[in-house]
C-alpha cells in the first residue's frame, strides 16, 4: 500500500526529525500534534496540526486531540471495500496510510522515587494506544511503526516498494504493535493494583529470550522469556538447558545471602556445601568439604571473581555450569579447556536480580507468592543458655544456607562452612539423619556444630538428634504446639536455640 499521508506523535522523539524528512521527501502528508509538530516545524518540515486535520480543537489539556471520528475513520476503513469507500467519503475521512507513534513513559514515570499515583495517571496514554491498535487492526492497509529501531526498516521498505510497504512488512509491525500496548497496559494495570490494592486479575507478558533444546526431560519442549540475559552472560560453553537454568536461578538467589567471600555448590538447585573465607580457594575447599560425590554434574558459584588458584581446583571436577562476577584472564584459560563446561557471568549483583516475586504452574492456574525475604530477623532466645558468638555466627550461616534447601530441611554449619545437609525428606528427622550421615561420610565432625532447620521441630527428637551428633546450639522458625517440650529437651542438652519466628519452607 502506498503511503500518502502519516499521522506521527511521539514521546520518544530520537531519529524523528530524519525519519520525518525522508517521508516528506517522498510526498508524505505529515499530521502530527503538539511537542512532535513543535520539533518538525522547526527542523524546516512540513506538517499538518491534528486540529486542522479533524476540525475540532485539542481539548481538556491535550487528553483530546486524536481520539476523533476522522482519525480513526482514516485509520480503520477497509480500503478496497465499496461500503466502507463510500461511507469514508461521506463522513469525509481521509485516508492515514501510516501511524508513528511511541507512547507517555509511564514505566519511566513510576520508576521515579516518591512519585505520586496523581502524576503515575498523568502519564497513561489513551490516544496514543487508540490509534495503534485502530492501525494494527488494519494492517492490509495501514501501517503502523512503535519503535524508532523500526524506523530505518520501515523507509528501506517504501524505497525498494516505490513508496509502498509490504504485506509482510505490516503483519510484522502490526504484531510488534499489539505486543507494545499489551505490555503498556500490563504495567498500567500492575502498578495501579498494587497502588491501590485490589483483587484484580495477575498477568504476564515476557518477551522470548531463547527456545531450549527441551525441558526438564528430553520429550518436553521449553523456551527461556524474560530479561534473563540482561543478568547472566554466558563466556564460553554449551547452550545452557532447562535445567541449568533452574540451578543457575537458585545458585544466584543463594550467593545472595552472603556479602563475604563465598562459594557454593548445589546440585537439583540444592545446595551440597557452601563456604566462606577470605581466600577464595579456602572457600572452595570448605564448600568441596560437605560433600564431594554430590557436586559432579553440578553448578558452582562464587560472589568473587574467580582466579588461576581456584580455577585450578574446581577444573579437578565435572561441573555443568560455573557462575562468577567475572574469571580472571588465567581462570578462563584453564576453564575453557573444557569445552563444554558453561561459565557464565553474572552481569548484575546477586541481590539486585532476585525476583521479587514467585511463581509456581499448577492444575487449572498459577500461584504467585512474594519472593522468599526475610527481612529482620528477631532472633528470640529460647533455651536457658545463651549462644555464645561463634555459636551465633554458626547458626546465623546455618540460616543462611537452610532457607535454599528443599523441605524438609536441616542443615549443620559451622561459622564459615556447612557441615551436613539433608533436603526434601518426608519428615524432619529423616533430613536430620541424612545430613549426619552425609557429615560422616565426608569425615567431618558436627562436635559444637550449629543446626538449623527451616520449620519447627515438631517432636523433641530431632533436636536430640542433633545434640547427639556433636550440635551445641540450634536456629528455627518456632510455632510447633510442643514447643514447650523442644525446649526442654535443648535445656536438658545445654543447648542454646534461638526462634526467628520465620519458617522457610520449599516445596
Amino acid at each position: 500500500m502506498k503511503i500518502t499521508r502519516a499521522l506521527v506523535s511521539v514521546s520518544d522523539k530520537s531519529g524523528i526529525a530524519s525519519f520525518a524528512r525522508a517521508l516528506e521527501r517522498q510526498g508524505v502528508d505529515i499530521i502530527s500534534t503538539g511537542g512532535t509538530a513543535d520539533l518538525l516545524r522547526k527542523e524546516k518540515i512540513p506538517v499538518r496540526e491534528i486540529s486542522s486535520f479533524t476540525a475540532f480543537p485539542e481539548v481538556l489539556e491535550g487528553r483530546v486531540k486524536t481520539l476523533h471520528p476522522r482519525v480513526h475513520g482514516g485509520l480503520l476503513y477497509k480500503r478496497g471495500n465499496a461500503k466502507h469507500e463510500a461511507e469514508a467519503r461521506e463522513c469525509g475521512f481521509e485516508p492515514i496510510d501510516l501511524v508513528v507513534v511511541n507512547l507517555y513513559p509511564f514505566e519511566a514515570t513510576i520508576a521515579k522515587p516518591g512519585v505520586t499515583l496523581a502524576e503515575a495517571i498523568e502519564n497513561i496514554d489513551i490516544g496514543g494506544p487508540s490509534m495503534i491498535r485502530s492501525a494494527a487492526k488494519n494492517y492490509e492497509s495501514v501501517t503502523v511503526v512503535v519503535d524508532p529501531a523500526d524506523y530505518d526498516t520501515m523507509l528501506e521498505n517504501m524505497r525498494d516498494n516505490n513508496g509502498e510497504t509490504t504485506l509482510k512488512l505490516r503483519e510484522r509491525l502490526a504484531i510488534k504493535a499489539f505486543i507494545k500496548t499489551s505490555e503498556y497496559d500490563r504495567t498500567i494495570g500492575k502498578f495501579l493494583n498494587k497502588e491501590q490494592a485490589s483483587d484484580a486479575s495477575f498477568s504476564l507478558s515476557l518477551p522470548l529470550v531463547t527456545r531450549l533444546r527441551y525441558g526438564e526431560n528430553p520429550h518436553q519442549s521449553a523456551a527461556l522469556y524474560g530479561d534473563f540475559d540482561a543478568h547472566f552472560e554466558k563466556l564460553h560453553g554449551k547452550d545452557l538447558s532447562f535445567n541449568n537454568i533452574l540451578d543457575i536461578s537458585a545458585a544466584t538467589n543463594l550467593i545472595g545471602e552472603f556479602e563475604e567471600p563465598t562459594v557454593a555448590i548445589l546440585k537439583h538447585t540444592n545446595p551440597c556445601g557452601v563456604g566462606s573465607d577470605a581466600d577464595l580457594r579456602k572457600a572452595w575447599d570448605k564448600a568441596f568439604a560437605t560433600d564431594k560425590q554430590a557436586p559432579f554434574g553440578g553448578i558452582i558459584i562464587c560472589n568473587r571473581s574467580i582466579a588461576e588458584p581456584l580455577a585450578k581446583a574446581i577444573s579437578g571436577i565435572f561441573s555443568e555450569v560455573i557462575i562468577a562476577p567475572d574469571f580472571e584472564a588465567e581462570a578462563r584459560s584453564i576453564l575453557q579447556k573444557k569445552k563444554n563446561l558453561r561459565l557464565i557471568r553474572l552481569a548484575t549483583s546477586a541481590v539486585e536480580v532476585r525476583s521479587a516475586i514467585d511463581m509456581r504452574s499448577v492444575c487449572g492456574g498459577v500461584l504467585v507468592q512474594d519472593a522468599d525475604v526475610d527481612g529482620e530477623i528477631t532472633r528470640n532466645v529460647v533455651s536457658r543458655r545463651r549462644p555464645t558468638k561463634t555459636e551465633l555466627t554458626a547458626m546465623s550461616f546455618g540460616w543462611r544456607v537452610v532457607k535454599h534447601v528443599k523441605s524438609n530441611a536441616i542443615v549443620y554449619a559451622r561459622a564459615d562452612r556447612t557441615l551436613g545437609i539433608g533436603a526434601g525428606q518426608m519428615s524432619r528427622i529423616d533430613a536430620s539423619r541424612i545430613a549426619i550421615w552425609k557429615a560422616n561420610e565426608a569425615g567431618l565432625s558436627l562436635k559444637g556444630s550449629a543446626v538449623a532447620s527451616d520449620a519447627f521441630f515438631p517432636f523433641p527428637d530431632g533436636l536430640s538428634a542433633a545434640a547427639d551428633a556433636g550440635a551445641t546450639c540450634a536456629i528455627q522458625p518456632g510455632g510447633s504446639v510442643r514447643d514447650e517440650e523442644v525446649i526442654a529437651a535443648a535445656n536438658e542438652r545445654n543447648m542454646a536455640m534461638i526462634f526467628t519466628g520465620i519458617r522457610h519452607f520449599r516445596h
